[in-house]
This record gives structure tokens, sequence and C-alpha cells, in this order.
């Protein structure tokens, strides 16, 4: 047994309590009432935390005594445990107004020993550190290294060379200016992208902290208040009420009724029954197996995490912060991001890029240096010349590779994701991990959650019948839904209800819903009225809301007289209350098909209005037969079926009952009311975004905690069920390795299933070649969250475990923003490989016509100068970067399939455009450097002067044309589509344009630029426009493409004959249960395997065909 926490060295802390954080942790993590019991049950836990668990702490405690755990377990201690409080108490109260020592102030030992209930802040990175962390880019390496070279050999031609003539001299020195702008181009990408983090960072503290804080009911100093969460302390008495999330662990003091939802916790689906230590230990005598108390329905262990479902107690708090179960599962979850998918490829483009472009300067370098060392033949000059010659060799071949690096790539990328993870923002999509948004784009599968992601989370009446003809229905789209038979007319809308029923009739349908409920009122963070209680309870409230009948309070001021909560054995629930003088009645609900079982009367609709008829007539055979239709009906459209009804008595108790008047002596010769039908309705759009996934080739998947015909049916509504497999989670986890191979492909909906459920289902989908997304909402999701490629959790019902686990934040909760994730994360991918396509062509074409024209210039100078590549390579791919970067998603991006993850960045259509487009601007301004004078006429020295000019002045607006090209790319001829939604690209279109005439005519000397004449902007922009009609053409040459891209798991079934299927994955009967409620006859063997294309039995399964395996 423990000995205590204090020690006698003087030199160390001596902790005033019984128990270290450690051993409290035990207590919880796993359940472990043994460990209770041998530190002396409850009052030997209370007493070792020096807390009361009538008065709580005391707001005055300071000075402890220190006592062991030997002291608790004395009889004296035991029989007397408050006397170790009270002299606490006495002893704090006398040296608070002491010194102001430490251990003075408040809770000076109790927070030194045990920590406050707040997580540690997880240490945020400073822009600095982001910034950093950008620079170490490969790609901004490179930028980086070739800035310096430039940045270098610019200063050092500018003013460090003398030069011999006065046409040298007459330059502007802007040589160093192409560094200085490569340098600016770095800052702009490292400033952009660590502020988008930064950002992004506090976006998601800001969410999480407002989340997180909130007030807890807590006894200090014998007195009831309101306190903060993050100020609770271990040995702090809390109150529990339904519908709380426990906010840290402890041990039940006092309860009542207590149930708690253990499963965002611990996976457990059941609601776990809470009771007090003693009742607990009689629990345990009970059960002549000693099963571990660990399996037990039955604890008194309060889980932080955990929600309260009925019932009210009070715990005493045992760990708190990193210590409490919560705080643990949340600080594992603390990794860092890895590189997104597409950095990746980026960094490996950058090293092939910097490959190719050292091997052409290399090249470059060397030409040169032969050409001029053979000049050497004729003399050789003086060593200063040789040294100038020399340094003009190199400058040239250091501009043939600053142009071959595409320094607006990374602020592409950069701009790219800074611009979709704001946008996204607006469409409650929270971002967390930026990779997320790149690898939703082509996420192949999602498996998603379905209450409160596919449905509302809010149950609802959905259809009904009051009496034997008052059938109405909620939404009048699905009237033929709920058409009970032929015989009966239309259901009415619900808001005519009222119209059709009279006052006693519907005061009547008030009274045994409001008084035969445990739920109540109660007020939202927006101020609204909500319920608090069961589902179904809260639902039937909602109903009475609709009809606009809200007297719930006035209904329950009289105190019933019996009470009889919810059974799962008797699946009903009623309560007795005293009506008026001499007449009690009893109201009663639960499942329809057991309560019509005592059913002797129904109300009766039809009473005259001067009350001669009965308020209620006899059930005929009949009667019961249409009834039992209605519950069928409504079953078939898995709903959830309640009756209520009651019964009035006129003496209390009634006769022939002696002694205590159980539920049976009452729930007999009952007046059935009426038959509802309630279900979690579907949020508006998941239709239609489920849709939207399978025409993306997105193949979505449900999994559920609900049973598998409530599962089947939702599934159904939502367009996920089709001809899939539906199977229950136990089913499912039992599979052999090859046994889930052949299910997964087709596996829709996976019912009944646990956390651990999900998780394997994602790893095996994973190990599949899938590309994975998840929704979860549980602490217990956490796992499955973060095995996933994409792990989204809800910003509304998700638990802060979830959150931290999670990639994207639904703020919402629905299901149609993952469908607008797949539609941002696929136009991310998009921009960068226009930008790439546009980019390539500009650089291919600048590398090859410097090196061409720099190898047979005698000077060896390139025809286009450093300045003029500067405004080429930097201002135009800058700004065409935004431009190409900003496109907004259409819904045009759902009409093909997602791409594999080692597709490559650059497809055959790019390169198709990008070397066509090259080869053709290549042309163009090769024929106007040797040919230019010739074609256009050129014979004075004016004349030929502005050639240079007409070449750079054609080769920018070859680029400006091409950039419209490279909007697209598909081989659709239709550039222009959607291009009025991108304003920045139609702003920086026109921007380039005037940057253009504005360079060409007051260039000057500082561009080698001279004024162009009307018929020479004419010609430059008509060659320039052959980029749009050469774009056309090159879209119109046919390339072999590659085979569809399909869903990995269905590579599984394609190419196999059903023997090879039948005999591959063949199942025995004896591991699935026979599924009763969808009617399925008892399988053979064989037949386990049914191929839903119908083919014979040695033909090939094709990729289109499906293959359906029900498991029965």
């Amino acid at each position: 047994m423990h000995k205590g926490c204090h020690n006698n060295n003087p030199g160390e802390y001596a902790s005033p309590f019984a128990f270290t954080p450690q051993i409290l942790s035990r207590l919880i993590d796993p359940k472990d009432i043994n460990l209770l019991k041998n530190i002396g049950g409850v009052e030997g836990f209370l007493i070792g935390l020096r807390t009361n668990p009538k008065t709580g702490l005391s707001s005055h405690e300071t000075t402890l005594n220190p006592i062991t755990s030997e002291d608790i377990t004395t009889i004296d201690v035991i029989e007397e445990p408050d006397k170790i409080y009270e002299k606490d108490s006495k002893d704090s109260k006398s040296q608070a107004s002491g010194t102001s020592h430490p251990e003075n102030i408040p809770f000076y030992h109790r927070i030194k020993t045990f920590g406050r209930n707040v997580l540690p802040a997880r240490k945020q990175k400073s822009i600095f550190q982001l910034m950093w962390i950008a620079l170490h880019e490969k790609i901004i390496i490179l930028l980086t290294i070739a800035a310096v070279i430039s940045l270098s050999l610019g200063l050092y031609e500018d003013f460090g060379i003398k030069h011999e003539s006065g046409h040298e001299n007459d330059r502007p020195k802007v040589r160093w200016v192409e560094g200085v702008a490569i340098i600016v181009a770095i800052i702009i990408v490292v400033l952009v992208s660590s502020l988008n983090d930064w950002q992004k960072q506090r976006q998601f503290q800001k969410l999480n902290t407002k989340k997180e804080d909130r007030n807890v009911k807590v006894i200090r100093d014998g007195k009831e208040s309101l306190l903060s969460v993050h100020e609770v302390l271990v040995g702090d008495i809390l109150k529990l009420e339904p519908g709380d999330i426990v906010s840290t662990d402890g041990v039940l003091v006092d309860a009542h009724n207590l149930k708690c939802d253990e499963s965002a916790a611990t996976g457990e689906s059941d609601a776990v029954r809470k009771l007090k230590y003693e009742d607990c230990l009689k629990e345990l005598e009970k059960n002549d197996e000693h099963e571990p108390f660990l399996h037990s329905k039955t604890d008194p262990f309060i889980i932080s995490g955990s929600k309260v479902l009925e019932g009210v107690g009070s715990y005493a708090v045992s760990s708190v912060g990193v210590n409490s179960y919560f705080g643990k599962t949340m600080m594992a979850l603390r990794t860092d991001p890895e590189d997104t998918p597409l950095q990746e490829k980026l960094n490996q483009l950058a090293e092939d890029i910097a490959k190719l472009g050292g091997s052409a300067t290399l090249l470059m370098l060397v030409v040169l240096l032969i050409k001029y060392f053979i000049t050497f033949r004729f003399g050789v000059p003086g060593l200063t010349s040789v040294f100038q010659s020399l340094v003009r060799i190199l400058i040239s071949t250091v501009t043939l590779l600053v142009v071959a690096i595409p320094e607006g790539l990374p602020l592409a990328v950069t701009l790219a994701l800074a611009f979709a993870t704001t946008r996204m923002l607006k469409d409650n999509n929270l971002v967390r991990v930026l990779s997320a948004c790149e690898t939703m784009g082509n996420a192949t599968t999602v498996c998603s959650d379905k209450t409160g992601t596919l449905t509302q989370n809010n149950m609802s009446v959905i259809t009904g019948t009051i009496g034997l003809t008052a059938n109405f229905v909620r939404d009048q789209a699905h009237t033929n839904d709920f058409k009970i038979s032929p015989h009966f007319e239309n259901p009415i809308p619900l808001q005519q209800l009222e119209e059709i029923l009279s006052s006693d009739i519907l005061g009547l349908l008030e009274e045994s819903i409001v008084i035969n409920s445990i739920a109540f009122e109660s007020v939202s963070e927006n101020g609204q009225i909500t319920f608090t209680g069961s589902k179904t309870e809260t639902a039937l409230l909602s109903f009475l809301v609709d009809l606009d009948r809200r007297n719930f309070m006035s209904l329950r001021k009289n105190e019933p007289l019996k009470v009889f909560p919810f059974s799962s054995d008797r699946k009903a629930m009623g309560v007795i209350i005293e009506k008026e003088k001499s007449k009690w009645r009893f109201y009663v609900k639960g499942a329809s098909e057991i309560l019509l079982e005592n059913v002797k009367s129904i109300v009766n609709l039809d009473r005259s209005e001067d009350g001669t008829d009965s308020d209620k007539i006899d059930l005929t055979e009949e009667n019961i037969t249409v009834l039992h239709q209605i519950i069928e009906s409504y079953a078939n459209q898995s709903l959830r079926t309640i009756g209520l009804g009651y019964r009035d008595f006129n003496e209390w108790p009634p006769t022939g009952i002696n002694g205590e008047v159980s539920y049976d002596d009452l729930n007999k010769d009952i007046t059935l009311l009426g038959i509802v039908g309630i279900e979690d309705p579907l949020r508006d759009g998941v239709r239609e975004a489920v849709q939207d996934c399978i025409n993306a080739g997105v193949k979505v998947r449900m999994i559920t905690g609900d049973n598998i015909v409530t599962a089947k049916s939702i599934a159904t509504q939502c367009g996920i069920y089709t001809d899939g497999i539906i199977m229950e989670g136990p089913e499912f986890r039992n599979l052999l390795p090859n046994e889930m191979n052949a299910v997964i492909p087709n596996l829709q909906v996976l019912a009944r299933s646990s956390p651990e459920d999900k998780r394997i289902l994602v790893g095996k989908l994973k190990e599949l070649g899938e590309i994975v997304a998840v929704t979860g909402d549980g602490t217990n999701d956490g796992p499955a969250l973060k095995t996933a490629d994409v792990g989204f959790s809800m910003g509304i019902a998700g638990t802060e475990v979830a959150k931290e686990a999670s990639s994207i934040i639904l703020m919402d909760d629905n299901f149609s923003s993952i469908v607008k994730a797949i539609m941002w994360g696929r136009s991310v991918n998009d921009a960068v490989k226009k930008f790439l396509q546009f980019q390539l062509s500009v650089n291919i074409t600048a590398v090859l016509l410097t090196f061409i024209s720099a190898v047979s210039n005698s000077q060896q100078e390139a025809v286009l100068s450093a300045v003029q590549l500067l405004w080429v390579n930097l201002i135009m791919n800058t700004f065409a970067a935004l431009a190409l970067a900003t496109d907004p998603p259409t819904k045009d991006l759902l009409k093909r399939k997602p791409e594999p993850r080692t597709v490559s960045l650059i497809s055959l259509e790019m390169w198709k455009m990008i070397l066509g487009q090259s080869a053709v601007q290549l042309i163009i301004t090769l024929t106007l450097l040797y040919r230019g004078n010739d074609i256009l006429g050129y014979s004075t020295p004016e004349e030929t002067s502005n050639l240079q000019t007409i070449i750079f002045n054609t080769f920018v607006f070859l680029q400006i044309f091409n950039e419209i090209n490279s909007r697209r790319l598909s081989n659709k001829l239709n550039i222009l589509k959607g291009i009025t939604a991108n304003k920045y690209f139609i702003i920086i279109f026109f921007f380039i344009i005037v940057g253009q005439i504005i360079i060409v005519t007051f260039g000057g000397a500082a561009f080698n630029t001279q004024k162009l004449s009307i018929i020479q902007w004419l010609v430059c922009v008509g060659l320039g426009f052959s980029s749009i009609p050469v774009g056309i053409i090159l879209r119109l040459i046919p390339i072999r493409n590659r085979p569809q891209t399909q869903s990995p798991t269905q590579d599984l079934l394609a190419g196999k004959s059903r023997d090879d299927v039948v005999n591959q994955y063949s199942f025995k009967k004896d591991k699935h249960k026979k599924d009763t409620a969808v009617g399925h006859s008892e399988p053979s063997d064989q037949e386990n395997i049914n191929v839903a294309c119908d083919k014979p039995a040695n033909e090939e399964v094709k990729d289109d065909d499906r293959i359906e395996i029900i498991l029965d």
C-alpha cells in the first residue's frame, strides 16, 4: 500500500496528502475498485484528499498537516472522518492571517501536489520560428543560393569593374537588381507562408479556448456555487446533472439513478450505471463468477469526457489536468505535422530543376569558355581584359541558372493554400493541417459517422396517428412514404393537426407527453430554448412545440404520486398523478408493439360536440389489425415507434391491490391515445452531397453505433447504401484478413461499430491503397482520426480530443462541408498544376533562348538583358502565381475521379502544352532574332536597333496570352470559362499589360528598350496572341490516355471469376447472425457470395461489375 506522499527530508517538499497523482490515476484507468477498497473505500479516499463530502473544500485552506495512507485506515479515523478535516480547517484559518509565505496561499499544497485543471499550453511556434522553418524548404534554399551568386556578381560588375568603353559606362548600374529581386521573392514567400501558419494556429487556439471554458457546480465552504472548470481542484465536490460533460476524474459520493455515456471516452456504447462504492460492493458479491469489475456495467468512478444521461449525483475529484483520463489522451495526441504530399513532390521537382539547370549552366560555361579561349590564337589579351571577360561569361551562365529556377512556384503553392484555407473557413472548414487541404482533393473514400454528420442529431416526430383516423406527417414530401394502406386517407401536414383535433384531445396529448417525462427545458449558448434528456423525450416535447403547446411548467406543478422510470426490460415508462378529487390517472408511453398488448380501448376522435358520445371506444379485431399495420408501416421506414396511452382510476390505491403498487398492476386496460414514429432526420443537402461524392469517384461509407436496421434505412435515404454490404462491428473485427479483403471493396455500412472497428477499417483501407477521410466526434475517435489521411472532427459536438487529433474541423458538423473540402483540395492541386504549366513554358523558352543567343553572340551576351529577364521571370511569374492560384472551385471538379498518390505532378496533357508552347515561342523569338530584319524589312540603324525591343515585347505577350491558356488543364477548348469569377486574374492580366507598355515606352536605358510604333506594337501583340490558337491546336492533338483511375479496393475484384471469388473468400455460416429484420433466409456457404451482375460461373468480372456479398 502507498506509504504517503510526505517525507522527513527537510530538503524535499512534503505533501500533506495520502496519495500521489499517479495512485489516483490508477483508480480510473483502468477502473480499479480493489485499489479503492485498499485505501479505505470512499471514506478513506476523502480523508486522504483532506476534503469533506458535505461542505467540500474550504476557501481558507492553507497549511495542512501531513497524513499517510496508514492514518486513513485506522479505526478511529474511519469512525470519525470529519475530525482531520475540521482540524486542518481550524489550523488554516488561524494561520491565514499570518505571514505571506507561499504555503499560506489558498490551496497551495493542493495545487503543488496535484496541479490545476488546465493542460499546459501547447508551445506555439513564433512567427520567427515559422519563418525559419519556411526557409529550410529545398526550393527556397536553391533560390537563396542563386540570389547570393546573382547579387554578388551583379554588384561586382556594376561597381567592381572599370569599363573601358563609354557605352558601358553610360548603361545604368542595375545588374545587382536581379539578385535583390530574387531575395524579395524569397521574403514574400516566407512571410506569406509563415503568417498563414501563424494565423491558423491562433484560430485553432481561440476555438479551443472558447470551447473548453465553462462553469460547473461545485460545493465549497458548504455552499453550492458556479466555478470555472479551470479552477476545479483535486478534492472538490462537483455536482452532476443530466446533460453535463464531466470535466475531471473522480469517485462518486452520492447518486440517484445516475447513468453516464462513456462512449466518447472509452468506446462503451451502452450507458453505464453509476452506484456508490458500498452498492458496488454488493453488486460484486452477487457475481458468482467473480468477473473483473472492469467488465461490469456499474461502477463508482466518474471519467472525464463522459456525459451524464440521467439522474443526479455528486463526486469527489481525484485527477485534474494532465493526470486526468481526458488530459492524458489530449497530451498523447500532440505531434508535429509532416510535410504535405504536394510539398514532397515540389521538393523533388526542385531537385530535378537544380540538376537540369546546373547541367545547362555547366554546358553553357564550357561552350563559352571554349569559344573565348579559341580567340587566343589571334593573340593573348591583357590579364585585366581576360579577367573581365571571364566575369562576363560567369554572369551569363549565372543568368541562365536564375532563369531556369521557377522562383514563382513556392509562392504559387503558398498563395493557393492561403487562399483556400481562408475561403474554406467561410465554408465551415477550419483547416488545422495544410496537408489535409491537398490530400482531401484526391481522397478515394470517406468514412462518415451517422449521428450529427449525416443526420441532424435531433430526434423528431416524423409521422404519427392519433386515434384511428388522424394520420399526420411532418414533411409533405414524404406523404406517400407514410401512407398506411389504400383504405387510409393521405396524411395531413403536422401543422394542420391542431385543426382536426378537439381541445380535449390536444390537452390529453400534451399532458401525456409533458407529465410522463424527465426531460426539461434549458437555454443554449445562443439563447434558444432547447430540451435536455433522452432523445425520445426531447423529440416528443419538440413535437408539442410544433403544435404550439408550451405549457410545460404549469402542467408539472403537481408532484406525481409515483414514477416508473424507463426500463429496458419493460421498454416503457409511466407516472401516476392526481387529476382532481377522487380521480387519478396513469400515463404510460413506450414501445408501441408492447404497449398494444395491454390496450383495451382507443380515444374517440369523432365525439360529438354535445359530449353525448363516449370519449373512448373499445378496440375491435379490425382496429387492432389497423394498428399493427400502422406500427409495421413505421417500422419498415426504420422509425422508432412510440405508443402513448393512459388509464383512469376512481380510487387510490386501486381496488384489489395490497401493498406496493407495481407497474404491472397499472399497465392493464390501457386507453391508447396514439402512435408516433420518430427519427433523426437527415441534414439538408446530405443526399446531394453523397451523390456529389459518388460522381467525384469518392466512395462514402457509413460507420455508426446504431442497429443494422436503422443504419440501413438512413444509409439508403442518403444514397450511401445501394447494393453493397451491411455488416455489424463485432462480425467485421472477427473476420480473417482474406475475408476482410473480400468485404471491404463493397462495404457500405458498418453498424453496431466501436471506435476500434473504425480504426481497423481505416487502417485496412490505407493498406489497400485508399486515400481515406474519416469523421469523428468522440475522445475515443482520436486513433481513427490520426490514422486516416484526413481526419474531420465536429466543431459543435466534437470533443477537444477529437479536434486535436483531426486535420480539419467541420464548424457546422455537416457532411456537405466535406464535399466543399474535396472541391477546395482539387482546386489547390489544380492551381499548382496550372502555374507549373505556365511557369515551365516560360522557363524552358527563356533558358533555351538565353543559351542559344549567348553562345551565338560575339560578346557572349543573351538577347534578353538581365533586367528584362527580371521582369519576365519575377514580376510576371509572381503575379501569375496570384492569378492562377485564386481560381475558386467549381462543380466541374467533382466530375472527375481522384488521382492516385503516385501520380506525377505534371501529366501528359500538361507536358504536351508545355513543350508545344515552348517550341512555338522559341521558333518565333529565334526567327525574329536571326531573320527579323529581313522579314520586317528593317534596314536603317534606327529600325534594326528596335529589333531587340520587339523580341522582348513579343516574348512577354506570348507569356501573357499563354497565361489564359494555362487556366484549363484539360483538353476542353473553352479557356475563358469562369474567368469572370476570378477578379484577381482579370486585374493582374491588365496590370501586366500596362506594366509592359510602361517598360517598353519609358524603360529606356534601365530596361534596354526603345519606343515602338503602332505597327510594331500590333506585330508584337499579334505574335503573342498566337499562343491562343496554338493552345487550341495542341488540345486537339490526341495522346494515349491512361486508364481511368478507380478505387484501389475495386482492383481486388477486377479480373476474377465468380468461382475465383467464392473459392478465395468463402465464409462460414456460424460466424454471422441471421438478420431477421430484413428477411434474409439462412444462406448456404455458396450463397454467402452473390454476384449481383448475374454473370455465368466462369465469366470474368469487369471493372464496372458489382459483387454483392450478403453476410447473414
